[in-house]
């Protein structure tokens, strides 16, 4: 058995194993959480739910671009969309944590024109990113976040 088809019915744990990450991150200030192991380097995304207006808070995987950052929508290959791309979609506007560092950001999809550059350095960058688009017929996006 493939271990992502374990991880599709295992939301609600993994979803909880999440919450702890981020209360390890804030805790330490970001000294602790924005590094795991074997991982590329993991930022706090901060949104708001597009229908219940609660703040939430993600931990994803980031990829430097330029003076942005490029986050994935991947939800590992899930045939839908991640919540936190619907949220952003609805308020683009928000902050996120890198490490120690806050940052108030405009987070948008990248274009196609984009998207035809970076999705071969995300793939290279992060190897799951793409065997989850081998998982999904659906097209991943991928979200720049620019300082504002």
């Amino acid at each position: 058995m493939d271990y992502l088809d374990v991880a599709d019915r295992m939301w609600p744990v993994l979803n909880q194993v999440m919450r702890g990450h981020v209360a390890v991150y804030r805790a330490t200030g970001g000294r602790v959480g924005a590094r795991v192991p074997g991982l590329p380097p993991i930022l706090l995304l901060e949104h708001v739910g597009a229908r219940t207006g609660r703040r939430r808070t993600t931990p994803l995987i980031y990829m430097p671009d330029g003076d942005s950052l490029l986050i994935v929508a991947s939800k590992g290959g899930h045939p839908r969309h991640p919540a936190w791309l619907h949220n952003l979609r609805c308020r683009p506007d928000t902050e996120i944590q890198v490490g120690t560092e806050r940052r108030r950001v405009r987070a948008r999809e990248a274009t196609p024109e984009e998207r035809r550059r970076l999705w071969p350095k995300a793939a290279a960058y992060n190897r799951h990113w793409g065997r989850y688009r081998e998982r999904t017929k659906r097209e991943i996006p991928l979200v720049l976040l620019e300082r504002r």
